[in-house]
């Protein structure tokens, strides 16, 4: 394979990882987002004068834990996917980036004169 060839599926595959991994973190985002509304939530509801708020709380926190586990546990299949995949990529990138070095040096070696 031409290394400029080689250049443009490294950058390609690389992209694409960046790509994955931002959906990641998007989703570890929606999920932690959405235990703190539903932290709040329940907060609010336990308050006879809402308010009269108060700070976050140790319970608070005990409880956003909770959701967040709970929300990644149901969205378990897609974020393990996600992973698989990406382990995968990182893989793959790290073979072309080898390959890459390995012909780069024989490629020179071959053009060096013998003394």
């Amino acid at each position: 394979m031409m290394a400029s060839t080689r250049s443009n599926l490294l950058g390609r595959m690389e992209a694409a990882h960046r790509q994955m991994r931002a959906h990641l973190e998007r989703i570890e985002r929606q999920i932690s987002a959405r235990a703190e509304r539903m932290t709040t939530t329940a907060k609010a509801k336990a308050r006879r004068h809402p308010r009269v708020g108060s700070r976050w709380t140790r319970s608070d926190e005990a409880a956003f834990r909770a959701y967040v586990e709970q929300l990644s546990f149901e969205r378990r299949g897609e974020i393990d996917a996600l992973s698989r995949k990406l382990m995968r990529q990182e893989r793959a990138i790290l073979a072309v980036k080898a390959k890459t070095i390995s012909d780069g040096s024989n490629a020179r070696a071959e053009t060096q004169p013998v003394l």
